[in-house]
């Protein structure tokens, strides 16, 4: 039986790993991090109201983000703010350690989906290539994440908004995976939870829209959940090999 697509592009968070704990609880731990790495490097750029401020302008580039669909990185934002109080001489390896204080506190909280590894095993066997894209603003951090759950030997291309600088569901982080991997849009299918990112950018790029709705009760997805709709809907990602089988 031949297989309905010959590419399959992932989401990463909540649909191959996801996140065991309180965000409120546990970023405000990695920022505090940050902050002492900054002062450990010979930079004191104040203490609870720079860290409130740096807060403040992350939800502010998030609404940006997600109604312009252009990645500012947490790099970006550091630094700007940095060089507004007066930093503009930060080097980017001390600004690059602050950054790995800040997401080892958080990645320790991110755990991979206990049937990721053996459906990505699965999907390979059968003969489909894999790309991911993950809407995120640090590279490096979800690149350590992607290793840290054991998947990176599966994929043949993983991208992330932050290193594009284009945010799904803009069509062309969609194209710049495909064309990489030398696979039309038409033959590939996309997996998500996230409705006004990876389905909307799915059927903008022409692809096929897979959504997992494990972890998908989000107030976006409720939002959209009459406007945006997939082409099909699995629980669980150890249900995608028999969907796929039921759609060859």
């Amino acid at each position: 039986m031949d297989n309905p697509f010959d590419a399959l592009i992932f989401d990463a968070g909540d649909t191959l790993i996801y996140f065991d704990g309180k965000y409120a609880d546990v970023y405000p731990q990695g920022d505090a991090e940050m902050l002492r790495s900054l002062q450990s490097s010979g930079f004191d750029p104040g203490g609870d109201a720079f860290l409130v401020e740096f807060r403040r302008r992350l939800r502010k580039f998030q609404e940006e983000r997600n109604s312009e669909f252009l990645e500012y990185t947490t790099a970006y934002i550091l630094r700007t703010l940095l060089d507004e109080l007066g930093y503009n001489y930060i080097s980017d390896s001390a600004l690059r350690l602050a950054l790995d204080a800040r997401y080892t506190v958080t990645r320790a909280y991110w755990q991979v989906e206990p049937d990721a590894l053996p459906t990505l095993k699965t999907l390979r066997k059968s003969g489909y290539r894999l790309g991911l894209i993950s809407n995120a603003g640090d590279d490096a951090d979800v690149q350590s994440l992607i290793d840290k759950a054991g998947i990176r030997p599966y994929f043949d291309v993983i991208t992330t908004s932050a290193a594009q600088g284009i945010r799904k569901p803009n069509p062309r982080i969609f194209h710049w995976v495909l064309d990489r991997m030398g696979v039309s849009a038409s033959r590939s299918a996309m997996i998500g939870d996230t409705l006004g990112a990876d389905i909307l950018g799915a059927h903008n790029a022409n692809m096929y829209a897979i959504w997992i709705t494990r972890r998908a009760d989000t107030a976006a997805n409720r939002a959209h959940r009459d406007t945006i709709l997939p082409d099909a809907t699995i629980s669980t990602l150890e249900e995608l090999p028999g969907l796929l089988r039921s759609l060859a």
